[in-house]
């Protein structure tokens, strides 16, 4: 039997199937904000030759854009990238070793895609929040050592475990983004004749009003807001939370920044890729292809 987040089990298309994979995966975005959270900022992380130690070897780029190609590398010969819920964030990947499954067609072909504006607002905006009790931490203890200015600030020069926690956070977000494909293929599929003459004449507002609920995005708050307020808190040994853990500063992520991440940047992007995907929706069907799909003949 596989694994329930295979798409070869049941319905892959099911809104409910889709629903307990999205949630599974705020819970591993909320953790590793959790663990990517106990260690600084570490700026130079992400800026083209920040770490000379690259450069030394040749090495183009940031520490992370070579962690990600170096990770991603290794996944793309284990055929993760044949899979389709999973995209990389760099390109010219070298071929799977083992031969691709033989998923069933799913998904209507098409080019979207849109980690490189998940790599810029979780880099830029995101890392910087989430960090930021941890780093403030680290620059009273270098002022308490003499060290002033800006060497006060950002660095931890835990390098390698940051940017493993940023590419397993990347990973599971780009996964949850592009799942809107999966979304927008079962609402398309559903009611076919709703969205063929929006996407015949481009009207993404349109497309957009018919794929979001506003009711399901604040319950998805909520439940992320609950959620992460829980897990921000600490548990005594009898599994209880100790009172008071997550007030004044000293809970383990920054509740608010979570949900933020939701609000303004993952589930807009997620609405996009859906709009997106139904653009693409009739390309290359014939007028009797697209009349058959809306329970009509042609003329």
């Amino acid at each position: 039997m596989l694994s329930q987040n295979c798409v070869h089990v049941g319905d892959p298309l099911s809104l409910e199937r889709i629903r307990s994979i999205l949630i599974r995966l705020e819970d591993t975005i909320i953790f590793g904000l959790i663990e990517r959270a106990q260690f600084a900022h570490n700026a130079k992380m992400y800026v083209n030759g920040g770490i000379p130690e690259l450069k030394e070897k040749g090495i183009e780029g940031s520490w992370l854009g070579w962690f990600l190609r170096e990770i991603e590398t290794f996944h793309a010969k284990a055929r993760r990238y044949t899979s389709l819920d999973e995209y990389p964030f760099t390109s010219n990947l070298p071929e799977p070793v083992l031969p691709p499954l033989a998923f069933p067609k799913i998904l209507y072909k098409n080019n979207v895609n849109v980690n490189p504006s998940i790599l810029s607002f979780y880099t830029r905006f995101i890392v910087p929040r989430i960090t930021q009790r941890a780093t403030i931490a680290l620059s009273a203890l270098k002022r308490s050592n003499g060290i002033v200015g800006g060497d006060e600030c950002e660095d931890d020069a835990n390098y390698g475990s940051a940017a493993t926690i940023d590419v397993e956070i990347l990973q599971a977000i780009s996964k949850r983004v592009h799942y809107g494909k999966f979304v927008a293929e079962s609402k398309f599929r559903d009611h076919p004749a709703a969205f063929v003459p929006h996407i015949r004449s481009r009207n993404a507002a349109e497309l957009e009003e018919l794929i979001m609920r506003r009711d399901v995005v604040q319950k998805l708050l909520t439940r992320l807001r609950r959620k992460a307020a829980t897990y921000a808190q600490e548990f005594g040994p009898d599994g209880e939370p100790i009172a008071n853990s997550h007030l004044n500063g000293n809970a383990k992520v920054d509740v608010d920044g979570v949900v933020e991440l939701y609000e303004n940047y993952i589930i807009p992007l997620t609405i996009e890729v859906e709009v997106d995907y139904l653009l693409q929706r009739l390309d290359g069907l014939s007028e009797a292809e697209v009349e058959e799909l809306m329970g009509t003949k042609p003329n």
